[in-house]
């Protein structure tokens, strides 16, 4: 077979119209093979001839999109020392972008036997391992465009590729939970009635089925086991062609911009699907193991792990740096994608051993031209020592804000002395993000995520129900916040079953008023419920998909929610873009300030109000017309004024509206208790209206 010499950028597999050039790095090998498969699987090695800067790489002349392939890697193999070539093992390529198939976890695939772990494993794992692809980079986009929607006005949806879609009966089945079923007509639809601007996907870069779970019947669902940082999930693709995933991705992204929705990938740069020092050899562990990854200092046949999966990506070497920048650029140039959620982002930060927020990942964040300008979201924990950062990431970065979830669902179950922290995660969280001149949208708000209860079942159950996981019960978080309204599951009971629909409306409209970016998780608008399992990341069926035949008989709390998200979008009051400042603005004609809190009598909160541990009650004056900031043309940007009276107690409250300075009448907008009342006469400055039980009612200045 020919082979020209190449080029060793850019790395990875690059077909140019007459050919494709191949380059990988490693530092450790003394001699790569190309190995090109036909239909039938026969396997033609070829070596790559040249070597610049520990890049092996070479030019195939007439290889063309389609091609599968893969590299062997011939060098040093001794555990004991963090080495671990071994060329009888058919490695993947880092920046593939698209795979073939998957693993079958046969013995080949590891590199060590089983009945005797001290020695080498010579069985060739090609049969029984997954393939690259070289594809077809050409794309018609159709002048797509990336949204560029401001923080202020995103409203995030976390969702699943195959669990949103695939029991969709208006979906045409062949493509349901795939890309093309994201991105069909009705889903578009559905979310854009919801008020979305943004999906938020759940891991789409190729991952691999874990062995113990395989072993059980089950399959990593959610797909936080990442083996290639380039390639689209290939079992997301309603085509069996190779190659094909890469131009449904990009049909999805198109067809979601040209709604005007963002694209933000769930992104997974921590660590890969290689495992620990058992874990099969299918990429990174064969190419070079020492760069890649973390070792113990001392120890090296041991992986250094902060994401409790057994490795640790290493992110002060070079390359793996580059790998991963390369990576983030490849989404957003050649995929359209508008931003990036980063699971476990303290990992990221940890450059050598303490989470440090100016590690070199970040600095090359900051500087990337392209990079920077995405939404960039931070998951900020991870489980090392010192790995709960929630605050403390750069300017840059926006982030999941873990300690609004835990407020938001104490609060509104009564949990005794919360007002303060709650009233602080309503308006932002400036405790956390205002000293470094970070925006209220730094706070990425949610009460349920993927992890963890839907919002059914956060009000549904006490405790966690994991059964099918078959982990005896161990997995999930114990510690949940939920309370289910008095009794544990389903039930008839109408009175429980009205306070848990009561309950819900507060934790949404409470989530999509409050100060910052509110992301609300999929099939949450339409009460699904995973039957109180708690960490289904390995539950692929019914547990964990939207049930939308069931959904249906929701739909009330769907309107409810495109109802809040409209009273979000139409009013810039509860989605500011400074925080409040407490005080009247310079240079307004209005002498009331920003915000303004109160007691029930309708008297100003004072500073030992907020300590009184039964306190569970408060009202929240928001002044429209001192919104601080012009809009993006420059204007002058005011509103109506509202005032939000939350009651977490179990008894009504009586609240009198405050005195004329703030508004003489008073229109209610919205009665969590009464979501379908309307028309009621306005409230007049002084006088008392009734806030029911468990409730939130919110009021906008009539005059």
């Amino acid at each position: 077979m020919e082979v020209w010499p190449g080029s060793a950028y850019p790395l990875g597999a690059t077909f140019d119209g007459a050919g494709t050039n191949f380059a990988l790095f490693t530092e450790v090998a003394e001699r790569v093979e190309l190995c090109l498969f036909d239909r039938d699987g026969t396997e033609t090695r070829v070596d790559l001839p040249e070597v610049d800067a520990f890049v092996w790489h070479g030019y195939l002349p007439r290889v063309r999109p389609g091609q599968r392939y893969g590299f062997r890697v011939h060098g040093p193999r001794d555990p004991g020392q963090g080495l671990r070539c071994n060329p009888a093992k058919l490695l993947l390529d880092p920046y593939a972008k698209a795979y073939e198939g998957d693993i079958d976890w046969d013995e080949a695939l590891f590199d060590y036997k089983f009945d005797a772990p001290d020695q080498v494993n010579d069985l060739d794992s090609a049969p029984h391992a997954m393939k690259s692809v070289v594809i077809n980079p050409y794309f018609d986009w159709q002048e797509d465009r990336h949204p560029r929607r401001g923080y202020h006005e995103t409203v995030i949806y976390e969702a699943h590729v195959k669990g949103l879609t695939i029991q969709h009966p208006d979906i045409p089945e062949e493509i349901r939970g795939t890309y093309a079923g994201l991105a069909h007509p009705v889903m578009i639809d559905h979310l854009k009635s919801l008020g979305v601007t943004a999906v938020e996907l759940m891991p789409v870069h190729q991952f691999v089925q874990d062995h113990h779970l395989v072993e059980r019947g089950l399959k990593n669902y959610w797909g936080y086991n990442t083996i290639g940082f380039f390639a689209p999930q290939n079992t997301y693709s309603s085509s069996g062609q190779r190659g094909e995933q890469v131009l449904e991705f990009k049909s999805m992204v198109r067809a979601l911009h040209q709604a005007d929705i963002e694209v933000i990938l769930d992104v997974v740069y921590n660590h890969t699907a290689e495992g620990n020092h058992m874990g099969p050899t299918l990429s990174f562990r064969g190419i070079d193991n020492q760069a890649y990854y973390r070792l113990v200092d001392g120890d090296p046949q041991h992986y250094y792990d902060t994401t409790g999966t057994g490795n640790t990506l290493l992110m002060r070497h070079p390359h793996v740096l580059q790998l991963i920048m390369d990576s983030l650029r490849y989404w957003v140039t050649e995929m359209h994608v508008d931003g990036f959620r980063f699971d476990l982002a303290s990992t990221l930060a940890r450059q050598f051993h303490e989470v440090d927020r100016l590690s070199a990942f970040f600095d090359l964040v900051q500087q990337d031209p392209i990079v920077s300008q995405v939404k960039l979201i931070a998951e900020p924990w991870d489980v090392g020592e010192g790995g709960y950062q929630v605050g403390n990431f750069p300017p840059l970065w926006t982030e999941w804000n873990g300690k609004y979830r835990d407020t938001v669902r104490d609060f509104w179950r009564g949990e005794p002395a919360t007002l303060a922290e709650f009233a602080s995660r309503l308006t932002g969280s400036s405790d956390l993000y205002q000293d470094d001149r970070r925006r209220p949208f730094a706070s990425i708000n949610f009460v349920t995520a993927h992890d963890g209860f839907t919002l059914q079942d956060l009000v549904s159950y006490n405790d966690k129900h994991n059964e099918a996981n078959g982990e005896g019960g161990a997995d999930g978080e114990s510690h949940n916040r939920s309370w289910n309204c008095g009794t544990e599951g389903p039930t008839d009971d109408v009175d429980i079953v009205a306070l848990r629909e009561q309950q819900k409306r507060n934790f949404l409209a409470t989530l999509v008023l409050s100060q910052g970016v509110p992301m609300i998780l999929h099939g949450d608008e339409m009460s699904r419920t995973q039957g109180g399992n708690n960490n289904v990341y390995c539950q692929d069926n019914e547990i964990a998909w939207v049930d939308w035949k069931e959904s249906r008989a929701e739909w009330s709390l769907l309107e409810f929610t495109q109802r809040v998200v409209r009273l979000r979008r139409e009013h810039p009051v509860f989605r500011r873009r400074r925080f409040f400042h407490g005080r009247p603005i310079r240079g307004t004609e209005d002498a009331i300030s920003d915000i303004a809190w109160f007691k029930p009598s309708g008297e100003l909160m004072g500073g030992g109000d907020w300590d009184q541990a039964e306190a569970k009650a408060v009202g929240v004056f928001l002044n429209g017309d001192a919104i601080s900031e012009p809009d993006e043309r420059g204007q002058a940007v005011s509103d109506n004024s509202f005032i939000l009276a939350f009651n977490a107690s179990h008894e009504p409250v009586s609240f009198t509206m405050p005195d004329g300075a703030y508004g003489s009448a008073w229109d209610v907008e919205l009665d969590t208790a009464a979501p379908l009342v309307e028309d009621r006469p306005p409230v007049k400055a002084g006088n008392d209206i009734e806030v029911e039980p468990r409730s939130l009612l919110i009021m906008r200045r009539a005059h």
